[in-house]
């Protein structure tokens, strides 16, 4: 399996530190507004990467942070005329919604609080003060960025360029203009927590080095985010944490390209500011998940109703497969392969080669996706009533275990008992009409919707597959 690491820019063979185990950071959201389509691409996107390694037999260790300490959040929490702890709380759980709409795999995600992780910070940024790679400075505590090697190696910025030209905060207190907070000076009315150099608060670059050393080591297999997390974010990260240990901080480095919207960068001024939920009002969630992995993760994206529209469509395409499968495994026979039938299960295997291929070759999503709608294609043409219940049972295997790993098929169509009733009705009343294209249309909306109709001396009876 390759991936692009942007450290080094080139694909590497995937090696982790420990064999059979992966232990991966993803940086998540400041969690002082709802989560616009932008903060769902990573999520999607690294979601999936996870699931596939755990497909390939991995043991992932996964940790998506919340920031819930920021000058966003207390900003917000002044506007509302509330605390920053009921702001971090009413979006955190805002986020979780979203997440179980995404069909993320929440149950085995870790996501550490920054505010749980203060005295580890403190103890972090105490050890790099004692070894001179950081300075207070009247109760604000800096990174010495001459102290860190190769800054810069992750963004191929040059430090001269970025002193000289770069937009840098200006302050008198500073060694460097490049110099970054690592703890800031309680400011009045504002939560603060005591240090060694008086009350503040953590810097956000501290706070996912603490929390991703914390939980899962020095040095991680990857640490993933948005491209335009580079710099300063990810760079500080890794000059705080290398100072600090002498070792690597992640061994790969994986960012996703940013979203447009209808061909535009998203902007609140240009009313283009997309959120999830917004989204969600027009388009099931699980279309939107389907959309994020149509392009591969590294390609810049266009959101717009239209694509929606065909990502819904695409979408049913792959469930119509899915419920023809399950459809025929309840009708094939229970017997041994045939000759055609052994052709047939190659074929289908390839399908599956492919998809592997696709995702090992830089978590190409888009081609994967490819694959599956060869392989329903494939299996809409070829397996029929009269294949063998193993043929059918394998391929429908096949195709779910690919969906998993893209988190998509996973929902159930389900219909009310009433609605049932009232189409078998209407199918009843066709045949005695003689209208049997009416009847075989509404005997085939309901296979879709899972139901199977069996006409019987005593009547038509129907169950859910």
């Amino acid at each position: 399996m390759k991936l692009y690491n942007t450290l080094t820019r080139k694909k590497e063979e995937f090696v982790p530190l420990v064999e059979g185990q992966v232990r991966m950071y993803t940086c998540g959201p400041t969690v002082y507004n709802y989560i616009h389509v932008g903060n769902a691409r990573p999520m999607v996107v690294f979601d999936t990467l996870r699931r596939y390694f755990i497909y390939r037999g991995y043991d992932v260790k996964y940790v998506v942070n919340f920031t819930d300490i920021d000058d966003k959040i207390i900003n917000r929490a002044n506007e509302e005329n509330t605390s920053y702890k009921e702001i971090a709380e009413k979006y955190i759980e805002a986020f979780l919604e979203d997440a179980k709409g995404l069909n993320l795999l929440e149950e085995k995600t870790i996501h550490p609080r920054a505010t749980e992780f203060i005295k580890p910070m403190i103890d972090f940024i105490q050890r790099l003060i004692d070894i001179g790679a950081a300075y207070n400075a009247d109760g604000n505590v800096y990174f010495n960025i001459e102290a860190a090697e190769n800054y810069g190696k992750l963004s191929k910025k040059n430090i001269e360029e970025l002193i000289s030209g770069a937009r840098v905060e200006v302050s008198e207190e500073k060694r460097n203009p490049m110099d970054f907070a690592l703890w800031k000076k309680a400011k009045e009315g504002e939560p603060c927590w005591e240090s060694p150099w008086g009350k503040g608060r953590p810097g956000w670059h501290i706070e996912c080095s603490v929390m991703a050393r914390t939980l899962l080591g020095d040095t991680i297999d990857i640490h993933a985010g948005g491209e335009d997390l580079q710099f300063p974010h990810h760079e500080n990260e890794i000059a705080q944490s290398e100072t600090l240990t002498g070792k690597p901080f992640a061994r790969y480095w994986l960012h996703n390209a940013m979203i447009n919207v209808d061909n535009q960068k998203m902007s609140k001024s240009l009313g283009n500011f997309l959120l999830v939920r917004d989204i969600k009002k027009e388009f099931d969630l699980e279309v939107l998940r389907f959309f994020l992995l149509s392009a591969h993760y590294r390609t810049p994206m266009n959101f717009t109703r239209d694509i929606m529209k065909q990502m819904e469509k695409g979408l049913e395409r792959l469930y119509n497969g899915k419920k023809n499968l399950e459809y025929l495994l309840d009708k094939t026979e229970d017997r041994p392969l045939n000759e055609e039938e052994e052709k047939h299960l190659e074929e289908i295997e390839k399908y599956k080669q492919d998809f592997i291929d696709s995702m090992d070759d830089d978590i190409n999503t888009a081609d994967a996706i490819a694959s599956m709608f060869e392989l329903v294609k494939y299996t809409n043409s070829n397996l029929n009533e009269k294949s063998s219940k193993a043929l059918v049972s394998k391929a429908y295997q096949i195709l779910m275990e690919l969906a998993n790993v893209l988190g998509i098929l996973y929902k159930k169509d389900e219909i009310l008992e009433e609605e049932i009733l009232e189409l078998i009705e209407k199918r009843t009343e066709a045949r005695k009409n003689k209208n049997y294209k009416l009847a075989d249309e509404i005997r085939d909306k309901l296979r879709e919707k899972g139901i199977i109709l069996e006409d019987t001396p005593e009547g038509v009876k129907w169950r859910r597959i």
